[in-house]
């Protein structure tokens, strides 16, 4: 007799008149054929284990096989087990974050930028650096360089009212916070007061920054990214990620994505050949 129970999340529904249905993880209800047991026996097998038809036994196989049910007695690992974070920046955003990723079995561990040597080049490493304010020209470069050797390189920060969370890179060709830099100096007009704000050219900005409520669903955004790294890197949830600069607007919790892509590295203008004796004009 198979042991098969359903999955969590998974619900069986008893709909009148039709019969049982079973609603997926996603929302979705699938009409059960039932064959000759009823839907109570069904329900009560794969709730909990009572019938015993060999008919429930071939069902339970199939809610098994199609991923609705498991074995009880199998071990359940939690999505992050395996994985080391590495979590730098201001306690606010920190703090929420650590408490998200440890509760979905990372090894969680707080740090310094002089920490970045101890997870490089790890592919069950992720560094997620989070700062409430603008960055520090070249404070990320260090960082920018793990996707190159596997090690997976999240970031956020907050500009004024609005926090931005960059796109998760975790491999050569992703998306770096300098080619953040390069896309968005590029699509505004002001981008030479862009720049000088960046190089802290600025006095006040003292609105409205990270509270409780921001923080927390940066920590959810953030977390998100994190269990589609670890769980489905290949899957279209992860690669859209990777290709999508998020805005928070930390007066309403809106959030807006753009698309963004890494900037080509531009090939150097090689040196003017000269060809023959050297005239006036070439001078």
């Amino acid at each position: 007799m198979t042991t098969a129970r359903l999955a969590p999340g998974v619900a069986l529904v008893t709909v009148p008149g039709q019969g049982l249905a079973v609603r997926t993880t996603d929302g979705e209800f699938l009409r059960v054929d039932t064959g000759t047991a009823t839907p109570e026996d069904v329900v009560a097998r794969l709730t909990g284990g009572g019938g015993e038809p060999a008919a429930l036994d071939t069902l339970a196989a199939a809610f098994e096989k199609a991923g609705y049910a498991r074995d009880p007695a199998l071990p359940t690992e939690p999505p992050l087990a395996g994985r080391t974070v590495l979590l730098l920046g201001d306690p606010l955003l920190t703090g929420p974050l650590a408490r998200c990723v440890r509760d979905l079995g990372a090894d969680v561990r707080t740090g310094a930028p002089q920490d970045l040597g101890d997870v490089a080049g790890n592919p069950a490493a992720a560094v997620v650096w989070c700062l409430d304010g603008p960055v520090p020209a070249g404070l990320w470069d260090e960082a920018d360089r793990l996707p190159a050797g596997g090690t997976a390189w999240l970031r956020c920060h907050r500009e004024g009212a609005q926090a931005w969370l960059e796109p998760p890179a975790c491999g050569p060709g992703d998306v770096t916070s300098a080619d953040v830099r390069l896309r968005r100096l590029a699509a505004t007009p002001a981008h030479r007061e862009l720049a000088a704000y960046w190089q802290g050219r600025y006095a006040g900005d003292t609105g409205t920054g990270h509270q409780a409520a921001s923080a927390a669903l940066t920590a959810a955004l953030t977390t998100a990214d994190l269990l589609a790294w670890a769980t489905d890197p290949e899957g279209p949830r992860f690669r859209t990620a990777r290709r999508t600069l998020r805005r928070v607007d930390l007066r309403t919790l809106t959030i807006t994505e753009h698309p963004v892509l890494p900037v080509p590295k531009v090939a150097p203008i090689a040196p003017t050949a000269q060809v023959g004796p050297q005239s006036p004009g070439n001078r």
